[in-house]
């Protein structure tokens, strides 16, 4: 979502979005001007973007925690893929943990240590960038309902079987995902009902 053409066609649509922001990918006097905040838990800065769009920043120590136990773990698992004899340099590529190897010569793969030490600035760090006219915290706190829309998408997926779908037709492909839909709006209220009346039958039972 991120890619400078989906923002210019949101912001042709005059839509307005709040978007996690890849913090390592701004501009190097962006970084060094979030890096230069030594932000404490719950502290967020705002970095302006344009007249409409700002970046948001913000430090909790919860996920400085996490963002270290993930790193550390990726390490591992390049250890050991190391020691395993199995990495070898077609194997490479930049992404994911696989960041923090290194080649030296035409065959000998190494991990660049300091390069892991040195990520461990962002820890704790998430961006978000928006042009929404919510305040800081608001904009915060409506990403946070991500997690409402990624659980619909796995629901869809698994529970409701919207895929695969076995239609060629467009208007046949559309009536399966509209049904999928409705289900999970029947889902869904049912959910909010059991809650209300503090049932003890679960939403799947």
């Amino acid at each position: 979502l991120l890619s400078k053409s989906n923002i210019a066609a949101l912001e042709a649509k005059d839509y307005e979005y709040i978007l996690g922001a890849r913090l390592k990918n701004e501009s190097e006097q962006v970084k060094k001007k979030v890096l230069a905040r030594k932000l404490s838990d719950g502290e967020m800065i705002k970095v302006p973007k344009s007249d409409d769009t700002r970046l948001l920043i913000t430090y909790t120590n919860n996920r400085a925690t996490k963002d270290a136990h993930n790193r550390k773990k990726g390490l591992q698992r390049l250890e050991k893929r190391i020691k395993s004899g199995k990495l070898t340099k077609s194997n490479i590529n930049n992404k994911g943990y696989n960041k923090y190897l290194k080649m030296e010569g035409d065959v000998s793969i190494e991990i660049d240590y300091e390069k892991y030490y040195q990520d461990n600035v962002w820890d704790g760090l998430k961006g978000y960038l928006t042009n929404t006219r919510l305040s800081d915290k608001q904009v915060v706190e409506n990403y946070k309902n991500l997690f409402h829309i990624e659980r619909a998408f796995r629901m869809s997926k698994t529970d409701l079987r919207i895929r695969p779908i076995y239609h060629r037709l467009r208007h046949r492909i559309e009536a399966h995902i509209c049904i999928a839909f409705a289900a999970y709006s029947v889902y869904k209220e049912l959910e909010r009902v059991l809650y209300k009346e503090k049932s003890e039958i679960s939403l799947r039972k």
